[in-house]
């Protein structure tokens, strides 16, 4: 039985682009921008562990509308240009940002872990409230809202778990069909404001692979190089095709459930927001391993140590120093100013400032 109960949330993403098509054009240039500054942090959110893809949306308020949009596309209907609009500017900012920031952002998560980390920390806590302030806020808070955050805590805590186990991480080869599914698993967390695709691309082993093709493609384009282009090819376009059936599907799924149980789907969301904090813990070394170790399924050996990347080292944590916990707090507590700030981009947002 559909969750009747549930009053809708006043003030949702999706109820300003049902009049957008009739908004004067600074509103409908207002939207494209936070589309594109949604679109760009997604893509980053793509690159990096820790962050959610689809968080980045719901801060830029524009969530709801590229579900509405991918879930017209999928169906070939064409009831809103504005949501049209929106998953046009978002998909070509998230590309932009995967092409061009996929090798920096990776450098910078691996070598300056727990700033990056932090960061992380404090803009997740600024998604928060636009969630709530979605769902209704005291007015949304029915059973079925708890219930539902309960289960997304217990998920996105258990899927850190298994990120960090080094006996799970990474033990299935890279091929055509693992490729395909790691798309199309990586591709729906996306879409779920606070799950991680990157999350489990590192669990199934396929992280590492599909960045560097990335990176690789990216600069055989910029040297027209048809051989390396070629080459990358056999990597991304299985992994593509599992990435478009996924994003579809969910976005279907979830317009779905917003209209028959938005209590329970919008405490999912807050749920496996609050419990994406276990797997963003800062404060951890890599440690380089030793002969006879295993990494992503590789056998470490004295001839193929120094070509294991740093990022496929395992993890070491370890208790902050004063110091350390200081700088922590101020770029946690950073982070998540800038989150509300660019929450307030959305008018939505605004009204209830």
């Amino acid at each position: 039985m559909p969750d009747t109960s549930n009053p809708p949330a006043p003030n949702t993403a999706t109820a300003g682009t049902r009049h957008a098509a009739t908004e004067p054009a600074p509103a409908s240039m207002a939207l494209a921008g936070r589309s594109l500054l949604g679109g760009l942090l997604m893509g980053i959110a793509n690159v990096v562990p820790g962050i959610s893809g689809g968080a980045m949306l719901l801060l830029m308020g524009v969530y709801k509308a590229f579900l509405d949009g991918l879930a017209d596309l999928t169906s070939l209907r064409w009831r809103s240009l504005s949501a049209w609009l929106v998953v046009a500017v978002v998909g070509f900012g998230a590309l932009t940002s995967i092409a061009f920031l996929a090798g920096p952002m990776k450098w910078l998560l691996v070598e300056y872990r727990f700033e990056v980390y932090s960061v992380l920390i404090g803009m997740r806590l600024g998604v928060i409230p636009t969630v709530w302030h979605l769902s209704g806020g005291r007015r949304g808070a029915t059973r079925g809202l708890w219930i539902g955050m309960g289960v997304g805590v217990v998920l996105t805590s258990l899927a850190a778990i298994f990120k960090y186990n080094p006996d799970i991480i990474g033990t299935a080869g890279t091929s055509p069909g693992m490729l395909f599914f790691g798309g199309l698993i990586a591709a729906s967390a996306t879409i779920l404001p606070g799950l991680d695709g990157s999350y489990l691309l590192m669990l199934l082993g396929q992280y590492v692979p599909v960045l560097g093709a990335i990176d690789r493609f990216k600069d055989g384009v910029l040297a027209r190089d048809l051989t390396a282009i070629s080459a990358e090819l056999w990597t991304l376009v299985p992994f593509g095709m599992g990435a478009a059936i996924g994003i579809a599907g969910v976005a279907v799924l979830l317009r779905w459930l917003f209209k028959r149980y938005q209590a329970p789907t919008f405490g999912l969301l807050l749920g496996v927001l609050m419990g994406a904090f276990i797997g963003l813990y800062p404060f951890a070394n890599y440690v380089q391993p030793a002969v006879g170790d295993v990494i992503k399924g590789m056998t470490v050996t004295a001839e193929n140590l120094a070509s294991i990347d740093k990022d496929d080292w395992k993890l070491k944590f370890y208790a902050p120093t004063l110091l350390q916990g200081g700088i922590s707090l101020a770029l946690i507590i950073a982070g998540l100013v800038a989150a509300r700030l660019l929450a307030r981009l959305d008018p939505e947002e605004r009204q209830v400032h």
